[in-house]
């Protein structure tokens, strides 16, 4: 296995194909087999590397609960591409991985070349935050007081459950991978990376300033992200967002072959110097003009 190391910790990673590179960051449901459809349509023309974020084997589970956070979940994923020597790169990030992705195009634009921000925004619309931080909470003392991942009832969710009707055998690979993760890093990561990292609207400067290529993804039965993306469109002028119809918050297991080509096809617009800048409209009313002209 390999490994990169950040503060004591072991941090798994794998490295698939050739070409530019692509790291792809988890969901918190999830972990780096999460990523199988993608590494094996993407490795056709990428180079791909999958991680296994910290509190998830065959990384390092710190049973210190300071040792888990939004900024080591950032900062690690910066150890494993100066491990790999890899200067510039693709993003690709799903949910955990999506806020992940988001805030690396912020923290180092230089060295990302695209990012792509799925089914992040959780916990981030106002009217949902408090909501968000409280159940996070809950369900993190409940993991540990039961020792366990609650995996049947965290897979029956309601945005998740898509994944079951369309791909059975998939939602009981995805409940049975759930099921392996240890108790004490599904807790701490859940009341310290999602209950505690910052709103993605604490960043709408930053964001509406950021000109690294990025496509949204989101489902739109996604009800705790659909919100949010739509924000992060109308704020982030280089953001394109794509919708995907009767679907949940597992978009890459739901439909693969749906979200690796809309992916694709980004890279390639990304590749030909198209993927252009919003422009704002200087009106009210579609961009025609003052309403009052109308």
């Amino acid at each position: 296995m390999r490994y990169a190391e950040r503060d004591g910790v072991k941090l798994y990673f794998d490295d698939t194909g050739e070409g530019p590179p692509i790291i792809f960051l988890h969901e918190y449901g999830g972990d780096h087999r999460s990523w199988e459809p993608q590494v094996r349509y993407f490795s056709r023309w990428h180079r791909c590397i999958v991680t296994a974020a910290r509190g998830y084997p065959p990384s390092d589970v710190p049973d210190d609960a300071a040792l888990y956070g939004q900024g080591h979940a950032i900062n690690d994923a910066v150890a494993v591409l100066d491990h790999l020597g890899l200067d510039k790169v693709i993003v690709i990030g799903l949910s955990m991985g999506g806020y992940t992705a988001l805030r690396l195009a912020l923290q180092m634009p230089k060295r990302i070349t695209a990012i792509v921000a799925a089914s992040a925004g959780s916990g981030s619309y106002p009217a949902h935050r408090e909501a968000f931080q409280r159940e996070a909470e809950k369900l993190a003392a409940e993991i540990l007081r039961q020792g366990r991942m609650l995996a049947d009832d965290f897979a029956m969710g309601p945005t998740r459950t898509q994944l079951k009707r369309k791909d059975p055998r998939g939602w009981v690979e995805f409940r049975d991978h759930l099921a392996e993760h240890p108790a004490v890093g599904a807790a701490h990561t859940l009341s310290n990376v999602q209950a505690k990292r910052p709103s993605l609207y604490d960043f709408e400067d930053q964001l509406s300033a950021c000109r690294v290529p990025t496509l949204l993804m989101v489902g739109d039965e996604d009800e705790a992200c659909l919100d949010a993306n739509v924000w992060l469109k109308r704020t982030m002028p280089i953001a394109g967002l794509d919708i995907a119809p009767k679907s949940g918050h597992l978009l890459n297991l739901e439909d693969p072959a749906r979200f690796n080509g809309t992916i694709l096809s980004f890279l390639h617009t990304v590749r030909a110097d198209a993927w252009d800048v919003r422009a704002t409209p200087s009106g009210s009313f579609g961009g025609v003009g003052p309403a009052s002209d109308v």
